[in-house]
């Protein structure tokens, strides 16, 4: 069974959609800090039990996958017809979804991995020689933004799809013209 196009766009949707899902989640489930417990010269955090580290994780490893499916979507041979990725950058419009879905998809993944690799080095160093620190947590929001940003790069790799289909449609219609036609380089003669 051959893949189509709209399998592939519901396959970047609902990765994107749980991304995004996943994001959402782990920035809600983030504590807003954790409890200092003073000792003898330093200051042990104690967090409270969350699973934000494998939510943000778990968000940015679906992006990753709505991403890499995104970008094979476009340049699949769909009904096993090759067409050359130049005639799809061609169009303007593919050319500036296509980058701007990489940006996004790029962004996305920052916002991702910021506040959970910093969540997680919150945890694993949680012994300060601060007296005074106050159990810091990743910043608030990123987590949020970064789950909003992934979902906007698997719509836009919709997009782009939805463009790199049209191209290839006009592309593979100029090329049965031209085989109806004889096309340019071909000369037909006649003799009388």
């Amino acid at each position: 069974m051959a893949i189509t196009a709209v399998q592939m766009a519901i396959i970047v949707g609902v990765l994107g959609l749980i991304s995004f899902i996943l994001g959402v989640l782990a920035e809600t489930k983030k504590p807003a800090a954790g409890t200092p417990i003073p000792g003898k010269d330093v200051v042990i955090c104690k967090y409270p039990s969350s699973p934000t580290v494998v939510l943000g994780s778990l968000s940015f490893v679906f992006l990753i996958a709505s991403s890499v499916f995104g970008y094979l979507s476009v340049f699949y041979p769909y009904r096993g017809k090759q067409v050359p990725q130049s005639i799809l950058f061609k169009s303007m419009n593919f050319t500036i979804f296509f980058n701007v879905s990489v940006f996004a998809a790029g962004m996305g993944a920052m916002f991702l991995l910021w506040p959970t690799i910093t969540e997680q080095l919150h945890r694993s160093h949680n012994v300060h020689h601060n007296l005074e620190t106050e159990c810091p947590t990743a910043k608030t929001g990123l987590l949020g933004g970064g789950a909003f940003v992934s979902l906007d790069a698997a719509l836009l790799w919709m997009v782009a799809l939805m463009l790199a289909v049209n191209a290839r449609e006009d592309f593979l219609d100029d090329q049965k013209e031209d085989h109806f036609k004889g096309g340019d380089d071909h000369v037909i003669t006649t003799t009388i």
